[in-house]
């Protein structure tokens, strides 16, 4: 599959409408789909409050409309919706894609009003238990088409939304495999990382890298436990390393520092803040680990450390699920159990280097047959096509 298989969009006008343009995956396949638009032919528009990755966003040809599309405000979404209408008048807006709730009550009344295609991308297992949070969770299954990033979102979408399957695409999440190459991350790269993150030279413990940002749903409190729970031989084979921007949520960095100094990991775990070069960072990796305490819709994470043929930790439920084989590409453990993820730890400390690199490998070949960004681009794009050109 390549470019050549995309359909021609030239003169329509796409825009996407997202809180922010920090560093995860929504936001990330965000840019990748402007580099798709702007690759069909089409402008690539980008409603938005900014962030990281607006320079990434510039380089691929896509144009950032600076908007407070975060805030859940009624009198905030309220104004979104006009401004998003000023937007579709002023720019000749063709179709919207929204990528976030608020934000997307905006777009879809704006949509509707000028009656445009509309388009959401269901990115997670929102909660939801009371009938106001279901009805604001239900615009991101409003879409003329829904598309979900997993077999397990779209199954989500279905039993809680009730949503026709035939408005379902399922379009799983793609690797850019021109980063996401270990022949293109540079020995400099990643000893610069490992001098950043402290590790010295001639440290012989096996590196275990949780990405992420930090929040307690993404389960650094629990592998900080898991490590708690391994004897001292085994704790002295291995340095887990917590790459995440805190986000303003300092009362989490205590509590994970308060963790580390009750287990007595001083040394063992570091936290060491926002990693931008995350292809160098899964390259200083030895193993991978993503212990989401609630389900990850699809799990970026285990994607681009399979691609850097890295054995991954998982948790056993979401999109996960879809993206780590049991045993062949790495280990899946019972969501939020210590014992259960000390036992995953346990099993990778103690695997052969061999073994080991034999299960980054088989990550890796599994990655680049099934979860491709030009795979996410061409299937994204026809939907639009679906829509624009029927």
């Amino acid at each position: 599959m390549s470019e050549s298989a995309w359909p021609d969009l030239t003169g329509y006008t796409i825009l996407q409408v997202i809180p922010d343009l920090s560093a995860g995956g929504a936001e990330r396949t965000t840019v990748e789909m402007a580099e798709a638009i702007t690759g069909a032919g089409a402008r690539a528009l980008v409603a938005s409050a900014g962030g990281r990755l607006e320079p990434a966003l510039a380089e691929v040809g896509g144009e950032l409309i600076q908007m407070n599309a975060a805030s859940k405000n009624p009198f905030i979404i309220r104004k979104n919706t006009s401004l998003i209408e000023k937007i579709v008048q002023d720019e000749s807006v063709s179709l919207i894609h929204a990528r976030s709730r608020a934000p997307g009550w905006s777009a879809y009344v704006a949509a509707n009003r000028a009656d445009l295609p509309f388009v959401t991308t269901y990115h997670g297992a929102y909660s939801g238990r009371t009938g106001l949070k279901k009805r604001y969770n239900s615009v991101m299954a409003r879409g003329d088409l829904v598309i979900a990033n997993s077999k397990w979102t779209a199954n989500h979408v279905m039993d809680v939304h009730h949503t026709d399957p035939e408005r379902i695409v399922t379009i799983p999440r793609g690797v850019d495999f021109a980063a996401f190459d270990p022949a293109n991350v540079s020995t400099e790269r990643i000893e610069t990382l490992k001098a950043d993150w402290a590790i010295e030279p001639g440290d012989q413990r096996l590196v275990f890298v949780l990405p992420g940002r930090l929040t307690s749903w993404k389960g650094q409190a629990l592998a900080i436990e898991a490590l708690g729970a391994l004897d001292t031989a085994e704790r002295e084979k291995i340095h887990l390393i917590l790459a995440g921007d805190d986000q303003g949520r300092r009362s989490y960095v205590t509590e994970l520092e308060d963790k580390i100094i009750a287990h007595k990991l001083g040394g063992t775990v570091s936290i060491v803040g926002h990693t931008s070069d995350m292809p160098a960072a899964y390259m200083a990796a030895d193993v991978v680990v993503a212990p989401s305490i609630r389900p990850e819709a699809f799990g970026r994470v285990a994607t681009e450390a399979s691609a850097m043929a890295k054995p991954v930790i998982v948790a056993d439920h979401g999109g996960q699920r879809e993206t780590v084989i049991e045993g062949e590409t790495g280990t899946r453990a019972e969501p939020g159990s210590v014992p259960a993820l000390t036992a995953c730890i346990r099993t990778l400390i103690n695997l052969r280097l061999e073994a080991r690199e034999a299960m980054g490998r088989a990550g890796q070949a599994y990655v680049r047959q099934n979860f491709s960004k030009i795979q996410l681009q061409t299937a994204t794009l026809n939907v639009y096509a679906r829509l624009l050109l029927k």
